[in-house]
């Protein structure tokens, strides 16, 4: 995801108008290597085993969701709204965090992942990197890339043979699972947004980019390549076009200002795609591998409810069909479910949500104008193959009798599509207009023929089309838009929709006039006319009441239902759900929340789905001429069926009784997670930091040996540091610089002593704690106690920059009195390191926290010479306790209950920051003295909603009066009834003694 600072942005704007200026001349043959013949292209779109796809596909990172067994459900929901795609990150850093060991089992072994795309009927892009940014620590890099030598992500040996093992495992991976082998993976990204450097590297480097892609060719990938500018340049095709087979670049038009969710930028609607386009990649399809479909969040801003806010259907509307007006058949939505930074995976910048104000949220549920507006999309494209083929014009207002509104056409030898959205494409206003459409048999025909004028409102965009196929029928113009139709055996049903208050028409070709007012009122809100050029209008208006439908049949056989927008989201196109099925069912119903799949079997319809509500159901197409059986989720419903062919029924819907333990009730037991500060306390298993160079070469170190975590191996949560020295007992002040990211916090402490506390701040990698020194005895041992928050790493998004090198640990201290060797250093993080403890939770999970050393986070940890106590009881003095209890929990079976822990946000009691750990797995890093988060999901799967679960929770008083909670509690979101079916828990390994814990 496109993650880049404002002077790259500036740089690249520089850059872009030398490469646009000049066109590109390339022999076709040789630019593309297409090692098998079930994935090909032209100039317009893809081919999948012959046919012309649009690849509509959205953005979701398994990594994120570490429950495979809620893989499907997610890909299910994806699927019902249309897509045919799904784009997956894959993060290097959780693979091979140990140099050399690839592990790719468990919640982090892809091939269910893949299995359950194939089920779902998506394809694959896979984008394995080695760098994929993502707002994931390190961009996907593996922290011990910092000890490489040179500029990574380019051309050197040291950074090739980096690559090479990581390369080689994922590599068989994809290859088992692209499509020449019966799997769903049709296009390979390698690298990501690849296009900015610091002066003195060549950007982008071709050598590197043709190394890596040796590298997978190598190997049995065989699939499309693609590349992803981060903006529209043409660097790869101007320079090595056979370096790429298709070309490809990224887009977030509005940014991401979540604040202001209603302001939309002056200059956000790119026009000249087109243009730059046809310069850049003449011969490819127009692709998209990275456009926005919701908003990246930092430490303290609005949070992704505003970002659903900012880029919501309206968006949508404007800037998806936009990209569709230049041309763009390979299009994916970054992101379509956004999901979890659980165990420390994400980058510095970000918290522990990575919702993103996506389509689906982090909980697996749908934003319902969001996720609905994109089903419209998508499945027009489902039955409007010509679009695929048509030619691209720029923009133009010679279409319209109003210069408010431009229009972008689309056109074939026959159908024509119109692209209509307002000039100033922020405009809030009604603007009418007329619009001009060409036609083989009637010439050109200004609409609406029956009223005075279409209508855009607020922010919009229309697809409007003439001369457009529907089966055997021939709609020869209609300004609403198509959602979908289908050709049965005794009939032919269109399904078109409008927004509010506007007016629509649509003109069908017949041989007679016979035609019928089934919905509506003929005279008051539609009319059918017949015209003495062979064909009928129906021209209708559209109210505010979303159940403002009419219906028209047309020839006997030809059923056109006209619907209200707000109508429209609430029908279906489901998929068969046979597995390997890219395509959609033949059913079109009306449904509510979610309707997963359709499935005739005979004279029965079985209906697969989730309700929320008490939902009627309405099939006005698809289901059996004579329907005996209609069963909703494996129940059998009651039904009627007209003469039509149209069936009703209802699904009752009763909720769950939810029957939650209270927090606060709990048998909480608690431990000092700080025993370093005890007199006593042995530190000889610490790691001694003694590197008097770093094999870090960002820059040299500033004092006289490395303290930088990542030289020893520490990448991850907290890290530790113990300082011993020799008092002379001049001692006065001691100040120190810790490093540890964006909103990273540290405190200080002189034996037990506690000295003071760097809070952190959003946006600020590095604090400086300064503290007095209280007088001590010369001659006398002592100790400085320094506990850090690692955030995660830098992404290393500019080469040559190299900011995943970007140290955390102590970047300097300042002792007066006593030299900077008068004090050796221990460092402690995750037990082993880089050879990490908990190979099930992978090598982020833990932090060097005393009680994560020891693995007492997970569960059946020993507890019982623990104290008691809970989190909001209180620390009255700075520290780290953790506290733990165990609970059952008892959900009801078929139904989705979406649970959160909830803090208390107030710090008016001390300043503190906590984690949060269900059954091992830490799901939340809070820091309410700057938020935005205070609620964290737990998806089940993680959480045990049938049986017993262990919750943990450390709480870091910074402030020298302690700190006291004020709350924790659950939340519940939205509960469905769900046909999704029992999930399968993910591993949680309980707490086995650890050789070495200290």
């Amino acid at each position: 995801m496109l993650f880049s600072k404002l002077q790259v942005l500036a740089l690249g704007l520089t850059l872009a108008s030398e490469v646009t200026a000049r066109a590109v001349d390339v022999d076709t043959e040789s630019m593309y290597s297409r090692q098998q013949d079930l994935v090909t292209w032209d100039d317009h779109s893809l081919f999948v085993r012959g046919e012309r796809v649009m690849v509509f596909s959205g953005e979701f990172h398994p990594f994120r969701l570490p429950v495979p067994g809620l893989w499907l459900d997610v890909l299910q929901k994806i699927k019902a709204s249309g897509y045919n795609c799904i784009s997956i990150y894959i993060d290097w850093f959780l693979l091979e965090g140990e140099p050399g060991e690839f592990r790719a089992e468990g919640i982090f072994d892809l091939q269910p992942f893949f299995d359950a795309a194939k089920q779902a009927g998506l394809y694959v892009l896979a984008r394995p990197g080695p760098y994929i940014n993502a707002e994931v620590s390190g961009g996907g890099f593996p922290g011990w890339l910092s000890r490489v030598p040179g500029a990574l992500r380019t051309n050197t040996d040291e950074f090739i043979g980096a690559t090479d093992n990581y390369i080689k495992e994922i590599s068989k991976v994809i290859a088992k699972n692209q499509i020449s082998n019966e799997g769903p993976v049709i296009l390979l990204q390698i690298e990501n947004e690849y296009q900015h450097a610091l002066d003195g590297y060549d950007m982008p480097s071709y050598d590197y980019w043709n190394s890596v892609k040796g590298q997978f060719r190598d190997t049995d990938i065989a699939v499309p390549i693609i590349n992803n500018e981060a903006h529209q340049y043409g660097y790869i095709t101007a320079h090595t076009p056979a370096s790429v087979d298709i070309y490809g670049h990224d887009g977030y038009p509005l940014g991401f200002d979540c604040e202001n969710p209603q302001s939309w930028p002056e200059d956000g609607l790119p026009t000249d795609w087109l243009a730059i386009n046809n310069e850049i990649a003449p011969d490819t399809p127009y692709t998209i591998p990275e456009f926005q479909g919701g908003g990246f969040q930092h430490w303290g801003q609005a949070g992704f409810a505003n970002c659903a806010l900012l880029l919501n259907m309206e968006f949508e509307r404007v800037l998806y069909k936009n990209n569709y007006a230049v041309g763009a058949t390979i299009f994916n939505i970054y992101m379509i479910y956004g999901g979890t930074n659980w165990g420390n995976l994400g980058g510095h910048m970000g918290f522990t949500s990575y919702d993103y104000g996506a389509q689906i949220t982090e909980e697996r549920q749908l934003w319902r104008e969001k996720y609905s507006e994109v089903k419209l999309q998508a499945n027009f494209f489902h039955v409007s193959p010509a679009f695929l083929e048509a030619d691209r014009f720029n923009s133009s207002l010679q279409f319209t009798d109003n210069d408010a509104i431009t229009v972008t056409p689309a056109t074939t030898n026959s159908t024509n599509f119109y692209i209509a959205r307002h000039t100033d494409y922020r405009n809030t206003e009604s603007v009418p207009y007329r619009l001009t459409v060409k036609t083989v048999d009637h010439g050109e025909i200004d609409i609406p023929q029956l009223g005075d004028s279409l209508v855009m409102n607020r922010r919009d965009s229309k697809i409007h089309v003439s001369d457009y196929p529907v089966g055997d029928k021939h709609v020869i113009y209609s300004s609403a838009e198509v959602f979908t139709w289908k050709k049965y055996d005794d009939k032919t049903i269109l399904v078109v929709y409008g927004g509010p208050d506007e007016h629509h028409e649509l003109a069908v070709a017949n041989d007679d006039s016979d035609f019928s007012i089934l919905a509506g009122s003929e005279g008051e809100n539609i009319s059918v006319q017949s015209t003495k050029d062979d064909y009928t209008i129906i021209s209708w208006d559209i109210s505010d009441d979303p159940e403002d439908r009419k219906v028209v049949r047309v020839h006997s056989d030809f059923y056109i239902y006209m619907l209200n927008r707000n109508e429209a989201y609430n029908f279906w196109v489901p998929p068969t759900g046979a597995g390997s099925d890219y395509g959609t069912s033949d059913v079109i119903l009306k449904a509510g929340y979610l309707m997963r799949t359709a499935q005739v079997d005979g004279t029965t319809l079985h209906l697969v789905g989730d309700v929320n509500a008490t939902t009627p159901i309405e099939i006005i197409g698809g289901a059996p001429a004579e329907l005996e059986a209609l069963t909703f989720n494996g129940r059998s419903l009651q039904f009627t069926q007209s003469n039509f062919g149209v069936v009703k029924a209802t699904v009752d819907f009763e909720a769950p009784d939810i029957k939650l333990p209270c927090l606060s009730h709990l048998q909480w037991k608690k431990i000092d997670s700080l025993p370093e500060l005890s007199g006593d306390y042995d530190d000889s298993a610490w790691v001694d930091a003694n590197l008097e160079e770093s094999p870090n070469d960002r820059y040299p170190i500033k004092t006289h040996v490395s303290l930088r975590a990542g030289d020893y191996g520490f990448h991850t949560g907290s890290v530790l540091f113990r300082g011993h020295f020799t008092a002379n007992g001049k001692e006065s002040s001691f100040e120190i610089e810790p490093q540890g990211g964006s909103a990273s916090g540290s405190s200080l402490w002189l034996d037990d002593t506690f000295l003071g506390s760097y809070l952190g701040e959003a946006g600020v990698v590095n604090g400086t704690i300064t503290a007095d020194i209280p007088a001590l005895e010369d001659g006398s041992e002592h100790v400085f106690t320094l506990v850090m928050d690692h955030m995660g790493l830098h992404d290393n998004y500019v080469v040559g920059e190299d900011m995943l090198k970007d140290p955390r640990g102590i970047q300097t201290y300042d002792f007066p009195g006593h030299k900077s060797s008068d004090i050796a250093w221990k460092i402690t993080g995750n037990l082993g390191g880089e050879q990490y403890a908990d190979k099930v939770r992978g090598p982020l999970n833990e932090g060097g926290l005393f009680v994560e050393r020891q693995g007492f986070h997970q569960p059946s940890a020993p507890t019982g010479a623990w104290d008691e106590g809970k989190p909001t009881d209180g620390m009255s003095e700075p520290g780290i306790t953790y506290y733990t209890a165990t609970f059952d929990l008892d959900i009801s079976e078929g139904y989705d209950v979406p649970l959160a822990f909830k803090f208390d946000d107030d710090v008016s009691d001390g300043v503190y920051r906590a984690q949060l750990y269900v059954n091992g797995y830490q799901y939340g890093k809070f820091v309410p003295l700057m938020g935005p988060q205070y609620r964290f999901p737990i998806h089940e799967g993680i959480l045990n909603h049938h049986g017993e679960n262990t919750i943990g929770i450390t709480i870091w008083a910074q402030e020298r009066g302690g700190a006291k909670p004020k709350g924790l509690g659950w939340d519940v979101s939205m509960v469905t009834e769900t046909g999704f079916g029992q999930i399968e828990l993910s591993p949680a390994p309980r707490w086995e003694e650890r050789e070495g814990a200290y």
